[in-house]
């Protein structure tokens, strides 16, 4: 007996497809009658999956056959707690199907009762899905006046399972809401972020995040940083810097979006990307790398040598695919940080990882990093350094160096534009050719790829070279391995502009071009930045030479100034030699007469006297004004 009832009740979602009417009106009520009725919890259950399976596959037609699986299901709605959950879902699946009239007199009308202290913990958990599910079957008017003052007795629940349930359901009751009634539900759920309980408290935090598209922009973009310094930004370093590992990832993958918000105040939170970068965990880096090339189009400063750090704690570690994500995450730098850093810092990093790691996944992602290290450098000098460390890997004594120029040059010709790459790679690559060991004639897998970075009759010269190198192979080679890939090798040569579309090769030829066309701006933009430095440089130093020569000239009017004050004051000091002389001869002179003319009157003597007194007193005149002229 027990089996045929299972047969009948795994068997009803067939009866129902086959003639639903017969069904509904005589094998339904008597599986509700008489099978179900104290049957076992196997029963009860594939009881409970067939209804679900006939309410998903929407093979009822009227309302009146929902009626009925809805009266089965509350029936049997109150068993232990697996029934009482498989006949939920069935009851939450009706509920879709079932019209406002029936959902508010069979449904709403019970759950009020239901949701009461006095029913037992399984049947007020039941009450907070249902009350989810039916609010929106409602209009606005009827959630807030009906099931809004149930939700907020369920948020008040003695028991932490029921609070966090119906805490859960307050996204559904607010999106059948207007913007009023959604207002009145954040004290609820600000309360209940501060339960005491943490799956309460999360339960909270995750109905929030889920709410914020539908509220103002104002509350979840704020107008000024200020708010978040003073608001936010103590929960959000001690997330960073919480002891759990699960919290410090969630706070590491979304920590893009916070960069975003913060736009160019995003110095505010330099200090936790730091401490997630160098984090010991290697999950939360993992999380971090998902959006790092976000994070760091905002963050640009005093990041350099985390970064580093952290790319030394990842490599030293056995998980070599987040060592992959994180160098190829670390491409991105090329575009963010400054030539020089990426030059002195990084360069020699990627390189020795390019050179001594041993996991292929990681030298390839290592060789593209490189390249667009190379790609975006726009100093010559610095470009032509980079360039000459890969030739020698293609030129030194050890296989695998030359083996990793060669997954260089494959690199490449996705980065570079054609005609770079024929200038700088496609020689040192041909030039394997010649190589002694067999491994490094992965050259001839290359070849095709090598073939396809030619343009005639530009590149005419460079075909005939790897003409000559095929040929050479073929007749030289005596491994049977590498014949038969040479061989391969030709084949696809010759197909290889037979067999590609025109629109595919159109395609390539166009973003070929882009690419040139960045180069040959990245070059330009150098050289006049260079040119620009020069003739500041050119500037500065003719106006120190004007400033000199003018200091020059100067000093040259002072001396002369001087010179000739000089010459002044010479002559006039040999002008008062010549008065003094005449003056002392002129003085001298009537002694002289008078001891040889005693015999003179004394109105002579007194005249001539005179003369003298007047010449001498006039002398002293004529220094002052000669001194100070």
């Amino acid at each position: 007996q027990e089996v045929q009832r299972a047969s009948v009740i795994s068997n009803l979602p067939i009866l129902v497809r086959q003639n639903p009417a017969e069904t509904f009106r005589r094998v339904v009520p008597k599986v509700r009658v008489e099978v179900l009725n104290g049957a076992g919890v196997e029963i009860q259950l594939a009881a409970a999956a067939s209804f679900l399976t006939i309410l998903q596959d929407d093979i009822i037609l009227i309302h009146t056959h929902t009626y009925s699986i809805l009266k089965t299901v509350l029936l049997h709605l109150n068993h232990r707690d697996t029934v009482s959950n498989a006949w939920l879902e069935t009851l939450l699946s009706a509920i879709n199907a079932l019209p406002k009239e029936t959902i508010k007199q069979e449904v709403l009308n019970p759950l009020l009762y239901q949701s009461q202290l006095s029913h037992s913990l399984q049947a007020r958990l039941s009450s907070c899905r249902i009350l989810g599910k039916v609010a929106c079957k409602f209009d606005s008017h009827r959630v807030k006046n009906e099931l809004l003052p149930l939700a907020r007795s369920l948020c008040q629940d003695v028991e932490f399972e029921v609070r966090a349930c119906m805490c859960r359901q307050l996204e559904s009751i607010a999106r059948a809401t207007v913007d009023d009634t959604r207002t009145e539900l954040l004290p609820e759920l600000v309360e209940l972020a501060e339960d005491e309980e943490s799956n309460v408290r999360l339960a909270a935090f995750d109905t929030i995040i889920n709410l914020m598209e539908m509220m103002d922009s104002a509350m979840v973009v704020f107008a000024e940083t200020a708010h978040f310094l003073s608001e936010l930004y103590p929960s959000f370093s001690s997330l960073c810097c919480d002891p759990e590992v699960s919290v410090r990832r969630s706070a590491a993958a979304g920590f893009h979006q916070v960069v975003k918000l913060l736009g160019s105040n995003v110095q505010l939170v330099h200090k936790e990307l730091l401490a997630l970068l160098q984090d010991d965990a290697l999950e939360v880096l993992d999380a971090l790398m998902n959006h790092l090339e976000e994070t760091l189009e905002a963050v640009l400063s005093r990041g350099e040598n985390a970064l580093l750090l952290a790319e030394q704690k990842v490599g030293c570690s056995l998980r070599w695919r987040l060592h992959e994500k994180l160098l190829q995450r670390y491409s991105y730098l090329a575009r963010l940080l400054p030539g020089e850093v990426l030059h002195q810092s990084f360069s020699p990093r990627i390189f020795i990882i390019l050179t001594t790691n041993k996991v292929l996944p990681v030298q390839k992602e290592a060789a593209r990093t490189f390249c667009m290290f190379l790609r975006y450098n726009r100093k010559h000098d610095q470009r032509q350094e980079m360039m000459e460390r890969l030739i020698q890997l293609a030129q030194g004594r050890s296989y695998w160096n030359r083996l990793r120029f060669l997954d260089i040059c494959e690199m490449a010709t996705e980065i570079f534009s054609r005609k770079y790459f024929n200038k700088h790679f496609l020689m040192p690559a041909l030039e394997l050719v010649h190589d002694p060991v067999a491994n490094v004639y992965k050259l001839c897998q290359l070849l095709p790829r090598l073939r396809s970075s030619l343009r005639l009759p530009a590149d005419k010269q460079l075909l005939q070279q790897l003409d000559f190198c095929v040929q050479k192979l073929l007749c030289r080679e005596k491994d049977k391995d590498v014949v038969a890939t040479i061989r391969k090798t030709v084949l696809e040569l010759d197909k290889l502009d037979l067999t590609e579309p025109f629109h595919k090769r159109q395609e390539r030829d166009l973003l070929d071009q882009k690419k040139e066309k960045e180069e040959t701006l990245l070059l330009e933009m150098q050289e006049q930045l260079e040119r620009q430095q020069t003739d500041g440089k050119l500037n500065s130093d003719k106006h120190t030479e004007r400033k000199r020569d003018s200091k020059t000239s100067l000093s040259a009017t002072k001396s002369m100034s001087v010179s000739s004050s000089g010459a002044a004051f010479s002559s006039s000091k040999e002008m008062r030699k010549a008065k003094l002389s005449r003056s002392r001869s002129l003085s001298s002179q009537p002694t002289i007469s008078k001891a040889a003319n005693s015999d003179r009157p004394d109105s002579l003597r007194t005249a001539h006297f005179t003369m003298a007194t007047q010449s001498t007193s006039s002398m002293p005149v004529l220094i002052r004004s000669n001194t100070t002229g």
